[in-house]
């Protein structure tokens, strides 16, 4: 691969994309609606994920987490129902975190050996690979029953006897028992016991977690004093940062490529400033990607923290969504990107992940194609990473319920459970389209032509950017609220785009600045030659210095007019 390639991450919820069963049942186990397979990731299936121009797959929910699933007689502890979510349980609430989760395992015992062989043919694919690294939080029953020998295991040896201490690995309520607005004994033979109670994860310093808290999680301490001040005790560095850079170095002598990094600002940024370099020290390529919600952190988890990219979500995401729905204007976009000035490179794009809601769900467009503009927005804007969710090309709409994740527009996390449209598009192995309507084929077109763009287009793998938004404000045949125009240029190469996020074709007359023309160096012509690049069209086209120049687009459309100067 190039070392100047514009990053495609293809996320896939790992036990949901290969299974075939049809009849699952609400709240139901394993046994009654079946659970997809590291296996089922097979060089045809990774040839078409690669297809769609991906350059990255992140396998969410690889390492070992808490289940409703007995597995005891692999030698693995079960869980005690109070305290998992679902049936099969989150992938966020890690119980082992040197072992690979058994749901997904052909061969029980030999778990480890299949995800590795899923590495192999990821890399032979020409995918790279990025799983999760869950530090803030573990599951509540927490035991590694894989640990390499020699390895300590979390909480073992603390100090159960105080709240906070530098060297434990957890934060305890000494002298009180867990209670919370839980069923504590749901339909166990006994109820579950923890005493003393143990923080939650979402930073609840009590015995009391509601039903709305991550209360099937415990804390990790990573050196900070909540209770009194938010103090940071780091030297001598604290135990569970060396328990967690262990954990790193295992997963990345995997030959894994990468890994997200969930609610990484919840850990101190100390901790990712000494444990990124380490890591690179031995493993120099391999990429971190920080689930990073409050902008003002932004820079101190980029440049302290030393994460290669973060989530733009409170931002690019959040405004396009808005626009999607019809509530923002597109004269938003520029102040997301002049936001992030000097570090829009280190932003991750997207429109969809397992914790947002699916675009095509009743909850948000209702319909896919209405995101097309924004999606075209988020590839192409810049030389930063793009990612979508396995199903997001197909419109699949999330709007099943599942179980412990109801009718909420999100594919669930928690449940065993099959995705109607990635398992009629895998059809059985074959991934043949002969299962797609035509509009899933159509959009999976769409997203199969943009996505490779970016990586075949040098204009849009690494060129210049330049907004056109200031100069076609209150324009008489411009509506600046729902249309967006940009350039993008590598060399003798210009690409002209233009988006609609209204529901009507539109001919919208965009107005280029003198500005535009000697920054980016465009030789002036009567007129010029532009193929689109998501038709194929060939156009005439004319652009003059501070002169309009008309681009016809359809409902939801966008042009990619591309340019040879």
């Amino acid at each position: 691969m190039s070392t100047n390639e514009k990053i495609i991450i293809y996320q896939v919820f790992t036990r949901l994309f290969g299974n075939s069963n049809t009849r699952c049942k609400k709240n139901g186990f394993i046994d009654d609606n079946g659970c997809g397979k590291l296996a089922d990731f097979t060089t045809k299936a990774l040839g078409e994920i690669r297809n769609l121009g991906a350059t990255h797959i992140w396998y969410t929910g690889i390492i070992e987490h808490a289940t409703q699933t007995n597995y005891s007689r692999y030698g693995i502890r079960p869980d005690h129902p109070a305290v998992v979510k679902g049936k099969a349980g989150s992938p966020y609430a890690i119980k082992d975190y040197y072992d690979v989760d058994p749901d997904m395992a052909n061969s029980i015992p030999d778990r480890m050996k299949e995800f590795e062989n899923l590495v192999k043919r990821s890399h032979k694919a020409n995918l790279k690979v990025i799983i999760d690294f869950v530090p803030n939080h573990v599951a509540r029953q927490y035991k590694s029953d894989a640990k390499p020998e020699g390895v300590i295991d979390l909480g073992e040896n603390d100090d159960q006897n105080v709240a906070f201490n530098p060297q434990n690995n957890f934060y305890y309520i000494p002298g009180q028992q867990l209670q919370g607005e839980i069923d504590l004994h749901m339909y166990a033979p006994e109820a579950y016991v923890e005493n003393p109670a143990k923080a939650t994860g979402n930073d609840k310093f009590d015995a009391w977690p509601s039903i709305n808290d991550w209360y099937e999680t415990v804390k990790l301490n990573y050196g900070v004093d909540y209770m009194n001040g938010r103090w940071g005790h780091f030297n001598p560095i604290p135990d569970t940062w060396n328990k967690m850079l262990d954990i790193l170095l295992f997963w990345a002598g995997k030959n894994i490529d990468g890994f997200r990094c969930d609610m990484a600002e919840m850990v101190p940024v100390e901790f990712w400033g000494w444990v990124i370099p380490k890591v690179k020290e031995q493993y120099p390529n391999i990429i971190f990607i920080a689930e990073v919600y409050n902008p003002n952190e932004y820079r101190n988890y980029i440049f302290n923290g030393h994460f290669d990219y973060l989530y733009d979500k409170v931002g690019l995401y959040d405004t396009l969504r808005a626009l999607i729905c019809g509530h923002e204007s597109a004269t938003n976009i520029p102040f997301r990107w002049q936001s992030l000035t000097g570090i829009e490179k280190n932003m991750l794009n997207f429109l969809e992940n397992h914790d947002e809601q699916r675009i095509a769900s009743e909850f948000f467009a209702g319909n896919p194609f209405k995101a097309i503009p924004a999606m075209v927005i988020s590839a192409c804007m810049n030389t930063n990473p793009v990612m979508i969710y396995f199903g997001q090309e197909l419109g699949e709409a999330g709007m099943d319920e599942e179980g412990f994740s109801g009718r909420d527009g999100r594919t669930t996390i928690f449940d065993y459970w099959t995705i109607d449209t990635i398992r009629r598009w895998r059809n059985g192995g074959k991934f043949d389209g002969k299962l797609l309507n035509k509009e899933e084929k159509r959009l999976q077109r769409f997203y199969s032509t943009l996505l490779n763009l970016c990586n075949k287009e040098n204009a849009i793998r690494e060129g210049e950017f330049f907004d056109l938004t200031y100069a076609n404000l209150e324009g008489c045949i411009f509506n600046e609220h729902k249309q967006y125009a940009f350039f993008r240029k590598s060399g003798k190469d210009l690409i002209f785009i233009v988006v609609n996020f209204d529901e009507n074709p539109v001919s919208p007359c965009v107005k280029i600045p003198t500005h535009a023309f000697d920054y980016l160096n465009i030789p002036f012509k009567e007129s010029y030659k532009a193929k689109d690049l998501l038709t194929g069209n060939i156009e005439n086209i004319t652009m003059a210095p501070d002169q309009c120049t008309q681009i016809l687009l359809e409902g939801y459309g966008a042009k990619m007019l591309k340019i040879k100067l």
